[in-house]
């Protein structure tokens, strides 16, 4: 099993760089600026969510977003920039099909469920009465 497992994973990039020879050769664009086009908009993937990572987590701290949401949708986006980095169309097509699917996506404003952390937002106000106690 351990054999098979192994083999999968070694004849894949053979794969997908041979797919990606013969799709150049069919498109006349030559292999190797569509794996460094691929390469390079990878890189800015990846560092685009870096900087993105930051300010979800930070507004998860701080209650504005949900934490879960967050972490997935960047665990998304860096193993599609992983994908896009890796030389090859076929990685590249699950890349894309990883961005383009439809997770994640809700409007902001939607009700979400009271748990740790989401219940109050800055800004908002508690009403009710005073009364001091001695």
């Amino acid at each position: 099993m351990r054999f098979l497992v192994l083999l999968i994973v070694l004849a894949f990039p053979v794969m997908d760089v041979l797919a990606t020879l013969r799709f150049a050769r069919w498109t006349g664009v030559p292999a190797l600026a569509w794996m460094l086009a691929s390469t390079v908009a990878g890189l800015l993937l990846l560092r685009h969510e870096r900087l993105g990572f930051r300010t979800r987590t930070l507004a998860a701290l701080r209650g504005d977003r949900p934490l879960m949401r967050g972490l997935f949708d960047s665990g998304r986006k860096v193993l599609a920039a992983l994908l896009l980095i890796l030389p090859g169309i076929l990685s590249d097509l699950i890349a894309l099909v990883l961005l383009l699917l439809p997770i994640n996506v809700g409007t902001p404003f939607a009700p979400q469920t009271v748990g740790a952390g989401f219940g109050m937002r800055r800004g908002d106000a508690l009403d009710g009465d005073y009364r001091r106690v001695d």
